[in-house]
């Protein structure tokens, strides 16, 4: 199979019954959609194929592939290894060059985990990606504090902890008395009160505001 975004190509290389050595083959072409797969699933079956072989080509392979496990042998090949394999192939071809690899066996497989193993892969990256998130905007936000002389990450270890959204909020909302800032100071924050006013004296305006608003932290 050659899947792109919005279709596939779908190539079935069957023994042809009027040669002891040669091949039939059929190319179809498929909409990714769901419909469209379960039809495409349904001529597979129906052709008994036993093995479905498609590239990882970005993301687009994962509907097809959860689709099709369950009732085929599918295998994931790694493009580049089906691209080094000496042999014509032109674009246009790709289902039939990988079919025909697939028939003599020179594909290796890549390993795709159990469903369980796949859920939770998924949640580990994602929150991978959320916890770069939160660094990332913390550093905008920072940023944006520097430009109008507030030095509270010099103060707070975490601008983005309890009392720094307090202080943050605060500003945004138009908060400007500097006293009134460093008492929203929680927990270990407020022994350093004294500091906290000295860092929370700057220049904060609306634009500062307005760019701090947008951030999904404050």
């Amino acid at each position: 199979m050659d899947i792109g975004r919005k279709d596939l190509k779908a190539c079935v290389r069957t023994p042809n019954p009027s040669g002891r050595r040669s091949r039939r083959q059929e190319i179809r072409t498929f909409a990714t959609m769901t419909n469209a797969l379960l039809e495409l699933r349904d001529w597979l079956v129906a052709e008994q194929v036993t093995l479905v072989v498609m590239e990882a080509t970005g993301d687009y392979w994962r509907p097809v592939f959860y689709l099709l496990e369950d009732c085929l042998n599918v295998i994931l090949v790694n493009a580049a290894h089906a691209k080094g394999l000496p042999g014509l192939k032109t674009d246009v071809a790709d289902s039939q060059w990988l079919c025909q690899l697939g028939d003599c066996g020179l594909l290796k497989a890549s390993f795709v985990p159990p469903e369980p193993i796949r859920h939770l892969r998924d949640l580990t990256r994602y929150r991978t990606s959320l916890t770069q998130e939160r660094s990332r905007e913390a550093q905008r936000l920072e940023k944006e504090l520097e430009d109008a002389g507030i030095k509270l990450s010099s103060v707070a270890t975490d601008i983005l902890g309890v009392s720094g959204r307090a202080m943050l909020s605060a500003l945004i909302d138009g908060e400007r008395g500097v006293h009134a800032l460093a008492d929203m100071a929680k927990a270990r924050m407020r022994p350093k009160n004294p500091v906290l006013v000295e860092a929370m004296t700057g220049n904060f305006g609306e634009h500062h505001a307005f760019l701090c608003r947008l951030s999904a932290y404050t």
